[in-house]
């Protein structure tokens, strides 16, 4: 550990002018002060230590400063796994492309199936010769926390800090030597990047940070903890990582604020007046503004909405999904197979981004898994509806899992985007269909044809082997090249535990255990300290549980895009382990702060409305700023709403939690029984499902649309209920 003091020329964007270095000493002279530094540990584990850190200016004064304190690293290797949680996977030390957003790859070179992963211009180690480094600020990490792991050492290192001290956002930061054998790990504040600074697709953007001017008393204070362990391979830096994500993290003040019940009244109506478009009988993503926010088939929207809007018991709702399936099919299917990948007005279908000739026609493939995925769950819940799915609607939705078992046995992968003439992968070398193999799971049971489960797992195996044990999962959305993403990481572990549930093969288990603990780099640990003059620190909106996207777009959002997290209830159901049901909790009970409603209306948004920003950076629109308007997040709830029991009751582990906008304690557990005490601290009634299970039960696959027709439990606005309530329920 060494402890610098460093002076920047604000004037020329943060130029490192002068730098002074101690080890591990208690003084740094500079050229016109004295510090002091002390430093306290405190043994936490064998494998963990936890330090404080202070700088203290004893004389003299110092201008345009920041404190330092390094971890110097001489037996560093280029193939170390560097980790920055939901900012850099494998150091981003990817093929990279400087190109504007929404970028596509638009060099014929960089096009076809069998390319490296390339991402769009953002903090990276440098895969090449040349300057390499990494410069962020905490709010940038869904934990503000920096990690490795040494193929060659099988070691770990972990560094956790606070997201903040008195001079606000610490900087985090991680430089490599000309010839790649050192390497410098640092906690910087006040937060200094010198010269760039990231924008949206650009990591050249200039710095706008302001080093400190100092005087004789002031100090700088860091406390962070530090993790040495054996790692034998990338999974080991994840599976430290779960347990340590909440290392610095004050215990979150949850505020309570609408039940579900309450959101699902808003957002149907919000659906029924504002998406769907009566004279040709669809949902629409969004504002029908351009042809993204007309119709998408998935990703955001489209046939992924139609599922929980299934579930209301009001007749128009349904009528008006019956009516989107007849819409959709047979005119929505492409010549490749797949479905149209976007179109506009209700009847012009788009084969891709037809703002851009290279990919007018390139259908990202993840948006046909999405659909088959969801209409197969509408299917299920239709028949226990009491309706009978049309041949037209089966048949054209069987031919897309036809077209994926196609483009498999052709090319031993899905790729990222396919051409939606001809069926070809136009981008290969992705995890993008991520959700592709549970949705040819389902296939398989519905239509009773073990042959889409034999695709089913040979696809996951591939992605396995490929991106999951290498501790990267790329190109879920359609807007950020192949940067690491959260989107195609949980079709994963949705795929992984429906296959589990399916086979029983413990080897999927096991790859779903592991991608959980990859996936919760992506959620927000903490409660970020959004300035007062902010949006977001107006309103005290509260960020444990948002998810980032992806590396480029760097903000968390409310939910996962666009999932409810079932996969984590599944994978809890297996394992027994608590952490997956805390991560499902934090996800779910995030969203419904975001949602701007007539009583608490959020600035420049319609009822109903969730923006899909949650920015705790300064990539794009500013720190706890959004622009106005409606998004997949809306959907994101929706699925939450009716995926999800209000209340989870585990009569085995004597566990009881609320995903709901609720407080349940657990009292007794007598047999299949448990009697638990419930309050709705909210001013709105909350009409909630609660799920009780036992050993036997959690032993069974879980059940597709179980909640559907399962009575709820009343609890007006600020009352608190006893209840008894056994498995039967």
């Amino acid at each position: 550990m060494h402890f610098a003091v460093q002076q920047y020329d604000y004037a020329f964007y943060n130029k490192l002018t002068n730098r002074t270095v101690s080890d591990n000493s208690n003084t740094i002279q500079t050229r016109t002060g004295t510090w002091e530094v002390m430093k306290a540990e405190k043994q936490i584990n064998a494998e963990t230590t936890e330090f404080l850190v202070a700088f203290r200016l004893a004389k003299g004064f110092e201008k345009s400063a920041a404190t330092l304190v390094e971890f110097h690293f001489d037996n560093w290797n280029k193939e170390n796994y560097v980790l920055l949680p939901a900012s850099a996977y494998n150091g981003n030390r990817f093929e990279s492309r400087r190109i504007a957003y929404s970028p596509k790859l638009n060099d014929a070179r960089d096009i076809g199936k069998d390319k490296p992963i390339i991402i769009s211009d953002v903090p990276r180690l440098n895969i090449a010769d040349g300057v390499s480094r990494i410069q962020e600020r905490s709010g940038s990490m869904a934990s503000p926390s920096i990690g490795f792991q040494s193929p060659e050492t099988k070691t770990g290192f972990f560094l956790t800090t606070t997201q903040a001290n008195s001079y606000g956002d610490l900087g985090i930061n991680i430089e490599e030597s000309r010839n790649r054998k050192n390497a410098v790990i640092s906690l910087c504040s006040p937060l200094v990047r010198e010269q760039h600074n990231y924008q949206i697709c650009d990591n050249q953007a200039p710095s706008p940070d302001v080093p400190a001017d100092f005087k004789a008393g002031d100090e700088v204070k860091f406390v962070f903890r530090v993790h040495q362990f054996k790692a034998e391979k990338v999974q080991s830096l994840f599976d430290k990582y779960i347990k340590v994500r909440k290392d610095h993290c004050p215990p979150s003040v949850f505020v309570p604020q609408i039940p579900f019940s309450a959101c699902y009244d808003i957002l149907e109506k919000k659906f029924n007046s504002y998406n769907f478009v009566p004279e040709w009988g669809y949902y629409s993503v969004g504002g029908r503004n351009m042809f993204l926010q007309d119709w998408q088939i998935g990703w955001t929207g489209g046939m992924i909405s139609t599922y929980p809007l299934l579930f209301s018991a009001n007749e128009q709702t349904r009528k008006n999904v019956m009516a989107n399936f007849d819409w959709l099919f047979p005119n929505g299917i492409s010549p490749s197979g797949f479905f149209w990948d976007s179109g506009e007005k209700g009847n012009l279908w788009y084969g891709g981004d037809i703002r851009k000739p290279q990919a007018k026609n390139w259908h990202l493939i993840r948006k046909s898994a999405d659909a088959l995925y969801y209409i197969l769950k509408q299917f299920d819940l239709m028949k226990k509806q009491g309706i009978t799915p049309k041949p037209v609607w089966e048949n054209g939705t069987r031919g897309v899992a036809d077209a994926f078992v196609k483009l498999w046995k052709n090319n031993g992968q899905f790729g990222q985007f396919v051409d939606s003439q001809t069926g070809e992968i136009a981008v290969g070398g992705s995890s993008g269909a991520g959700i592709a193999p549970a949705a040819l799971a389902f296939a398989s049971a519905y239509y009773n044809d073990k042959s889409y489960l034999d695709i089913a797992c040979q696809s996951a195996q591939y992605m396995y082997d490929n991106f999951s044990a290498k501790g990267i999962s790329t190109g879920g959305p359609g807007d950020a090249l192949q940067n690491p993403d959260s989107e195609s990481w949980y079709g994963l572990l949705e795929s992984y535990s429906v296959l589990y549930e399916m086979t029983k093969d413990k080897k999927w288990l096991i790859y779903a255990i592991e991608t959980a603990a990859q996936l919760s780099t992506w959620v927000m640990s903490y409660d970020y300290a959004f300035p007062s003059t902010c949006l977001f620190g107006q309103m005290n909106m509260k960020t444990t549980g948002a998810v980032f996207a992806n590396t480029q777009n760097k903000h968390g959002s409310p939910g996962i895009c666009t999932h409810s997290g079932l996969a984590l209830l599944r994978l809890y159901r297996a394992t027994g382990n608590v952490l997956y049901l805390n991560l499902l909790k934090e996800i779910a009970q995030c969203i419904p702060q975001y949602m701007s409603r007539p009583d608490r209306p959020i600035k420049g948004m319609q009822d109903g409305w969730i923006n899909e920003r949650v920015s705790t950076t300064d990539w794009y629109e500013g720190i706890g700023e959004i622009f106005p308007g409606s998004t997949w997040a809306e959907t994101s709830l929706l699925l939450t709403i009716t995926e999800l029991p209000g209340i989870y009751v585990d009569l085995e582990q004597k566990t009881a939690v609320s995903f709901d906008q609720l407080e349940v304690e657990l009292l007794s557990v007598k047999g299949n029984q448990a009697k638990l005490r419930i309050k709705n601290p909210t001013k709105f009634v909350a009409q909630t499902a609660i799920l009780v299970e036992n050993k036997q039960q959690k032993l069974q696959p879980w059940s597709e649309n179980v909640l559907f027709g399962k009575q709820k439990q009343l609890i007006k606005a600020n009352e608190t209920i006893f209840i008894t309530i056994s498995t039967k329920q």
